[in-house]
């Protein structure tokens, strides 16, 4: 994992001081079309004015998740109203407050879950979906935190109920939401096994806490077995769906619990139904992106929960975010490359200016 980028925080040749951003013209990562990395092109946006109970943030980082890609793609239209461009996470500063806003300032810190925008170098977005940065991270890091943070909260606690002493398997634990997950599950007093396809990874899976970890390619309720004497595990966050459904309940104890978040594996399988009775098991399917902003399945309620709950096991250390790689935003196809080609571990944060307001695009 390379934690240095060296053009950061140095005054490229054409490099500008970000402020004031309103005295230029606003960029963003535009999709051409649907397609590979090459469509990703960083061209001229209007300026973003804040809605009410909306913010504007003059952004300093954002990171590259599976759903970008898939938007990407053409395959993860954004939710209706949502902004076009790519990036469902930020980190910046406060530069201009909507109406009713309250407990915010022009000028704080920030970092913020988003339905989409976040390449960019500015993007409005509900106050209620603010965070601020959590102690000991830098803010160009915490870029890279808001998304994973709130889908492992939201799932591990709110929906899966992951208690202490339980077992957690966490699948594709390198990732960007694995490599999270791993860690908040250890903070919850959780024993952790992930899985992950190559020998660089499972380390990397050790290194974070976890405490097995398994190939994927391995038959997996043989090797979830005799890790638990026979017992399975209480949690599974799960990203696969359809390909990984017949396994993961086979690997589950009694009172065991799927939730599933993502259907990289396909959306379409049979299930015994008899098999989940006998044994209580549940399975849960969310998604993020598109919940409603208010309401109590909301965006502001898992934020929310996120800050009172997660925020101080962010601040005392025993979570951290965990990034690849640092990019300069203008060069989001190059981390959507990556990403594309496999192999990263943790988190790819997109730079677009340096912690004292140099724009890097």
């Amino acid at each position: 994992m390379r934690n240095t980028y060296p053009w950061y925080g140095t005054r490229r040749t054409g490099a500008t001081r970000a402020s004031p951003l309103a005295s230029r013209p606003v960029y963003a990562i535009s999709i051409r079309e649907p397609g590979g990395p090459e469509v990703l092109e960083w061209v001229e946006h209007p300026d973003p004015e804040p809605g009410e109970g909306e913010v504007v943030v003059d952004v300093v980082a954002s990171a590259v998740n599976r759903a970008d890609v898939m938007q990407r793609q053409g395959n993860y239209p954004p939710p209706p109203g949502a902004s076009e461009i790519p990036g469902l996470e930020c980190s910046g500063r406060i530069s201009a407050l909507g109406a009713g806003v309250t407990g915010w300032s022009v000028g704080d810190e920030v970092c913020a879950l988003l339905a989409g925008g976040g390449y960019a170098e500015k993007v409005a977005v509900p106050a209620v979906q603010l965070l601020p940065v959590p102690d000991g991270v830098s803010l160009t890091d915490a870029g890279g935190l808001p998304e994973v943070a709130c889908t492992v909260w939201s799932n591990l606690a709110m929906t899966g109920h992951l208690r202490e002493g339980e077992t957690l398997l966490v699948h594709g634990g390198s990732g960007g939401i694995g490599t999270h997950a791993i860690q908040v599950g250890k903070a919850l007093g959780a024993r952790v096994i992930a899985t992950a396809g190559s020998p660089e990874r499972l380390q990397a899976c050790l290194d974070l806490g976890a405490d097995l970890a398994i190939d994927y390619h391995d038959e997996l309720p043989d090797e979830v077995a005799k890790a638990t004497d026979d017992r399975g595990v209480d949690v599974i966050l799960d990203n696969m769906g359809a390909s990984m459904l017949t396994a993961n309940l086979a690997s589950l104890a009694t009172g065991g619990r799927l939730v599933i978040i993502g259907l990289m594996g396909g959306a379409k399988t049979e299930i015994n139904l008899g098999s989940m009775l006998g044994r209580r098991l549940s399975i849960s399917t969310t998604t993020l992106r598109g919940r409603p902003v208010e309401g109590p399945d909301g965006k502001g309620v898992i934020v929310a929960a996120t800050r009172d709950d997660l925020w101080p096991l962010v601040g005392q250390g025993r979570v951290r975010p965990v990034i690849h790689e640092y990019l300069p935003a203008a060069e989001a196809s190059r981390a959507h490359e990556a990403l594309d080609a496999g192999g990263v571990v943790g988190k790819l944060v997109l730079v677009v200016q340096d912690e004292d307001g140099v724009l890097g695009g």
